[in-house]
């Protein structure tokens, strides 16, 4: 039995009657190509290879993807392990050699689950839709609406990128060793048409960073440097309005704004 290593947050799942209600809500078809991230023991990568799907895996500890790495002993190539930190493992090339929309699928380390998901969600095409089993607190400030004390920087830049479904929870006790909190298996589907359109990634990832950075001020504080009074009134936004107020279309005004103002083409 492998011991979960704390450096890597790692609580595996074995709740077999959990695992299958994931599978069920993925759904895998045979042919279909999955970027699975931190596969752990298996417990999801062998549902989807009896399923026929074709699948990809980065696993940062080398004990496990050697494990892992036996599991194709036929060198059929329908498993492919890939030893790295998926953090910094670019997507794009695997999107490229896959050929087709990838799926992804992933139960995430909760000390990173806020940077993984930005850095899956950042490319515009290539990926069909993404089950990750997340802390339910992360879940629900990704899902959080405008108002709310738990919408933020996660909020808008996720709903920015995705539609997000969450699906149902996960107990402590499905994995071992039992995390402290609560689980939440959720779907993300990337938009097909952007509701922001082409408004520059960076120029929103600086607007919503700044505006939510001390969330008590108002914007016009919150922003200064970045946006002015006169920027605002353009973007239609109160500059006494504090970040939780402004909605999603309201960040992408703000956006276009300082993308105008900062000379961004």
């Amino acid at each position: 039995m492998h011991r979960a290593r704390r450096r890597f947050g790692q609580n595996f799942l074995h709740d077999p009657a959990i695992i299958e209600q994931m599978v069920a809500a993925i759904a895998p078809r045979a042919s279909e190509r999955f970027l699975e991230i931190g596969p752990g023991s298996g417990a999801l990568t062998r549902p989807l290879l009896e399923r026929g799907a074709r699948v990809t895996a980065i696993e940062v500890d080398r004990d496990l993807a050697a494990r892992l790495k036996r599991w194709d002993a036929s060198d059929s190539g329908a498993l492919q392990i890939i030893e790295a930190d998926a953090l910094t493992h670019p997507v794009e090339p695997l999107i490229e050699a896959a050929g087709q929309a990838l799926r992804v699928i992933g139960n995430l380390p909760y000390n990173l689950s806020t940077p993984l998901l930005f850095h899956l969600t950042a490319p515009t095409t290539g990926i069909h839709d993404l089950h990750l089993l997340l802390q339910r607190e992360v879940v629900d400030r990704m899902a959080a609406e405008p108002g709310s004390r738990i919408y933020g920087r996660l909020s808008v830049m996720i709903q920015a990128r995705c539609r997000i479904e969450p699906l149902f929870e996960v107990p402590p006790g499905a994995f071992s060793p039992p995390p402290q909190v609560t689980s939440r298996f959720v779907r993300l589907i990337p938009h097909a048409v952007p509701p922001l359109g082409d408004t520059d990634t960076e120029c929103l990832s600086r607007v919503v960073a700044a505006a939510f950075a001390q969330r008590r001020k108002t914007l016009r504080n919150a922003l200064r440097g970045l946006i002015d009074d006169a920027g605002m009134a353009a973007a239609d936004i109160d500059p006494g309005s504090r970040a939780e107020r402004i909605d999603l279309a309201g960040y992408g005004r703000l956006a276009r704004v300082l993308e105008h103002s900062s000379g961004h083409s």
